[in-house]
């Protein structure tokens, strides 16, 4: 798809980042200015201290930039409360994290209804659209099973699937693959990937995961708070097994 053809999501301008540690202070994101578009698939790679996950973070809305801003949708974030944003992140934004953060006590289908319940939901409503997304992501065999008796590979299914709950149009992935083996990291890029491209999903991974190369239509990789580079994904394939993080 070409560049004129999509439609921007996320507006990027002049974003940065300070830290005031007191005697020093510490330019995390320097500038940051770029578009993300509606239904792709990013991956924001560079090495740590970079300042990928600060700006993981902006796009979020789980902090606020010193400088610049970030606008998603038509919003600026930025100009939202409190209250605005809490309402936004519930509504607009489903989160994955590496360590899963599923509640041990509750089976799949509670740990996937949770927030919907959050949202209003009612009971009966919010269990039925749960175990219609654990289906959707190949879990309808594992609806009553607890975290721990599943495999690592399940868990971070039922993680997306809690993030698919309210049916956001951004998916955020923390190293969505980095307490994974191999085999079961590439069937979850696989899954991101369906996401996206059947769904519409526009998936943002903060990763140092070279397979996520392959599945993505554009990275982003970030060096000292800058922009390095972005390139699409078939400049990447040719190099792959040359980049160096």
């Amino acid at each position: 798809m070409s560049k004129e053809n999509k439609e921007i999501l996320i507006e990027v301008r002049n974003l940065a980042k300070r830290f005031d540690l007191g005697h020093m202070v510490v330019h995390a994101l320097k500038d940051v200015s770029m578009d993300i578009f509606k239904g792709e698939y990013l991956s924001i790679m560079g090495p740590s201290g970079s300042g990928k996950s600060t700006f993981f973070n902006m796009i979020g809305a789980l902090d606020s930039p010193s400088d610049g801003y970030v606008k998603v949708a038509g919003h600026e974030l930025r100009n939202l409360s409190s209250r605005e944003l809490a309402y936004f992140r519930g509504n607009h934004i489903g989160y994955v994290f590496q360590s899963f953060n599923l509640i041990p006590a509750y089976n799949a289908t509670d740990n996937v209804a949770m927030p919907l319940l959050f949202s209003g939901i009612e009971y009966d409503e919010a269990v039925k659209r749960a175990q219609d997304v654990l289906t959707r992501v190949g879990l309808g065999h594992r609806l009553t099973h607890l975290p721990d008796e599943v495999s690592g590979g399940q868990q971070q299914r039922i993680a997306i699937a809690r993030a698919l709950a309210n049916n956001p149009s951004i998916i955020l992935a923390d190293e969505p693959t980095a307490n994974l083996d191999l085999k079961t990291g590439e069937e979850i890029i696989t899954l991101l990937k369906e996401l996206s491209t059947e769904f519409g999903h526009t998936i943002i991974t903060s990763t140092h995961d070279h397979k996520m190369l392959a599945a993505s239509d554009r990275i982003l990789w970030i060096k000292d708070g800058c922009i390095d580079k972005i390139q699409n994904r078939d400049e990447i394939e040719i190099n792959v097994g040359s980049v160096d993080l």
